[in-house]
């Protein structure tokens, strides 16, 4: 469990880290656009500076599979989402994006639940599942990043006709975004199972005649234009916090249901999780 809340913490670190000099590099480069992502991508690669934050959230990405391997997919989700405290510190002190009233009683109340969520572990109590049935994660997975996809083409459309209506805010982007990383979270927790319960020769041929991996390709190839287009657009402390709490929400309903995990059975322990990962939702 500690290992857990180390690497969870860890990972919000190199997230945050890597969200903030990818930031600070977009400003730099020529106007992305989702619509033509092999250019994106070719303008993306030729930025040092991107391809620091790349490997941050690579780095991220590695201690997240840690995270998956000893905690429960609800109790993750909810250290995760604790990662909004740095990252808008660091968005006030790096990019210069100062912070309201409101986001510093954020900070507050995250750290709260950051108590309430490690008060909530403990060894050796709930399982922890390694996969899920392909069909009832199909299920959940595929309608969500088509509403994903769908939610950002509808934003995109909105965006080049700012004569006839308002255009979007970063909030449709982040809740788009989310919507796609949520469906990532799942694959990415489906893939530490792969290799927490077999040696990475036998893990590989079993991943590749499961779901897991073809969609955390697909989902990364999405989330990377996307994300990066949208982030070029709007404050990253916009962006970022919403487009995790979105993820969170949908990783712990969905991962809950696809990978039939329990919430804690002792009350105190069930309030102190649900209640941490509530306080934490609740600060957007």
């Amino acid at each position: 469990m500690v290992w857990g809340v180390a690497a969870a913490l860890l990972a919000n670190v190199l997230y945050s880290t890597g969200f903030v000099l990818e930031k600070r590099a977009l400003a730099g480069l020529p106007p992305l656009s989702a619509g033509r992502p092999g250019r994106a991508v070719l303008l993306l690669a030729g930025s040092p500076l991107w391809l620091g934050g790349a490997v941050a959230l690579a780095l991220g990405f590695a201690a997240q599979l840690a995270v998956y391997r000893v905690l429960p997919i609800a109790a993750a989700q909810g250290l995760f989402v604790t990662g909004l405290v740095l990252l808008l510190l660091l968005s006030s002190v790096v990019l210069g994006e100062r912070l309201t009233a409101g986001e510093r009683r954020g900070l507050a109340v995250i750290g709260v639940a950051l108590l309430m969520m490690v008060a909530s572990l403990h060894d050796g109590t709930e399982p922890i599942a390694r996969t899920a049935p392909a069909g009832p994660l199909l299920a959940l997975c595929l309608p969500t990043l088509a509403l994903g996809l769908w939610l950002y083409g509808t934003a995109e459309r909105r965006a080049r006709r700012r004569s006839d209506r308002p255009a979007p805010t970063g909030v449709v982007y982040a809740v788009a975004i989310g919507l796609v990383y949520g469906v990532s979270s799942l694959a990415i927790k489906g893939v530490s199972g792969h290799l927490a319960t077999a040696g990475l020769g036998d893990a590989v041929p079993a991943l590749l005649v499961s779901p897991y991996p073809y969609l955390l390709l697909l989902t990364g190839a999405c989330g990377l234009v996307l994300s990066q287009t949208a982030l070029q657009r709007c404050r990253a402390s916009l962006i970022v916090p919403v487009c995790t709490t979105v993820t969170c929400v949908f990783g712990v309903a969905a991962g809950t249901v696809a990978f039939g995990e329990p919430l804690p059975q002792d009350p105190l322990r069930l309030v102190l999780c649900l209640g941490g990962t509530a306080l934490a939702l609740a600060v957007d």
